[in-house]
């Protein structure tokens, strides 16, 4: 049953999609959104040779918060920074060890990074399991390390693997 539901989360999230985007809740587009969200979540399947499996949806909804915190907070730095001048800050590279395997949780965590100012996703090491990090104001790299690990990779871990 749970893999039926795991299933049918893309279809209904494309068809919640097509009728936002139509702003119509007429029959007509329903049954063409549905057919058209099941025969675009087939042919995706081809596309995903490894499969997701999200295995505690409560840490998922904390860590989407704690994003979302997080971004509005480095918005409100970035703006900051940039209002003082470039004097004000200290751009630079960090090397942060990471221990995700899972290419699910690994995307995940590069969208987190890139979706919050002031940081970019630089590059990652699979043979040395490292991430490399830009960031805008790097102060303290432990103060970044102990960020990524504990409040992005952990639950990521208990989330995909």
């Amino acid at each position: 049953m749970r893999k039926f539901l795991n299933w049918l989360f893309m279809p209904i999230l494309l068809l919640t999609i097509w009728l936002l985007l139509n702003e119509s809740m007429s029959p007509g587009q329903i049954v063409l959104g549905s057919v058209l969200a099941l025969l675009l979540s087939w042919a995706a399947m081809a596309l995903r040779p490894v499969r997701a499996a999200i295995r505690h949806p409560l840490t998922l909804a904390r860590l989407l918060l704690n994003v979302a915190t997080d971004i509005t907070r480095s918005n409100i730095a970035v703006a900051r920074l940039v209002a003082l001048g470039p004097e004000s800050h200290t751009p630079g590279f960090i090397k942060i060890p990471i221990t995700l395997t899972d290419p699910h949780a690994l995307a995940a965590l590069a969208c987190i990074i890139t979706y919050t100012p002031g940081t970019v996703w630089a590059g990652f090491s699979e043979r040395h399991q490292r991430l490399t990090l830009h960031v805008l104001d790097l102060r303290d790299e432990t103060q970044w390390i102990e960020l990524i690990q504990n409040r992005y990779e952990r639950p990521l871990r208990e989330i995909f693997e």
